[in-house]
């Protein structure tokens, strides 16, 4: 079932690994997929991959932290199409980028604040830009936000992520209070770990290597927690995105939705 038939729909960060899953869905869904990132070489291939499966994609190199290229690509997606419909952020953060993991006691300010600014900052620029042009042209749309299990976990040096995850959720509740007079929706994902992700794979060996363990011994840590002895997959991911952004999602506005299938100890 095409659940997005006729959707015009912008993935911004698109080159990442959860966000291109959700922009493959989209268009499985029968939506118009604009897929974005400051990496234009990733944004072309995942455009042309989505296009030899049958899809309807374009690619753009747009920077998620820059206001003035996220107003223009968006005003121009709105005059080619004269509406506005989906627009999901993917974007992340990885550790290196944020100095690490240092102990909260030994973090700069600079190093707990630049995951606020990057992921929380960029969230919040997309949506209120394209919470613009859905007013504008009435497009009565949905906002999809990222964030992570982080923001209702407890883990010791993560501090500066697991404060920009719960922002990320409390802009979610505050922009569709503001918005839904208009029509618009805002939802925030929220995925468990995803095994099969560059980023995952990444945080694991870096983690294994600071605390002098196996990676197998902090996967299986991690699966001790699951409710049903699986983990999701990016592929999940993406159809409940699609699910979301479609009329019957409607019920889910301002919430923060798990796919995690299901964690012991996420609140």
């Amino acid at each position: 079932m095409q659940h997005l038939k006729n959707k015009v729909v912008v993935v911004f960060a698109a080159s990442g690994d959860i966000a291109g899953a959700i922009a493959r869905s989209f268009s499985q869904h029968g939506a118009k997929v604009y897929v974005t990132a400051r990496n234009g070489d990733a944004v072309n291939g995942l455009a042309r991959e989505i296009r030899a499966a049958g899809g309807n994609a374009e690619a753009a190199r747009v920077d998620a932290l820059n206001e003035t290229e996220i107003d223009g690509f968006l005003k121009q997606v709105v005059a080619d199409n004269g509406k506005l419909d989906v627009v999901f952020n993917g974007i992340g953060a990885n550790y290196n980028e944020m100095g690490g993991r240092p102990a909260a006691i030994d973090a700069t300010f600079k190093q707990f604040m630049a995951p606020m600014e990057k992921i929380c900052g960029s969230q919040f620029l997309t949506a209120r830009v394209a919470a613009k042009y859905m007013i504008q042209t009435q497009s009565e749309g949905t906002i999809l936000l990222l964030s992570a299990a982080l923001s209702r976990s407890k883990l010791s040096n993560v501090a500066g992520i697991t404060a920009a995850s719960a922002a990320v959720e409390g802009l979610t509740r505050a922009m569709a209070a503001e918005w839904g007079g208009n029509g618009i929706k805002v939802i925030c994902i929220s995925p468990g770990a995803i095994m099969e992700t560059r980023r995952i794979s990444a945080w694991i060996e870096s983690a294994a290597q600071q605390y002098g363990v196996p990676s197998a011994q902090l996967v299986a840590q991690y699966k001790a927690f699951d409710i049903l002895k699986t983990n999701p997959t990016l592929k999940q991911v993406g159809e409940t995105a699609a699910f979301l952004a479609s009329e019957t999602g409607t019920a889910f506005n301002s919430h923060v939705v798990d796919v995690d299938c299901g964690k012991l100890n996420i609140l």
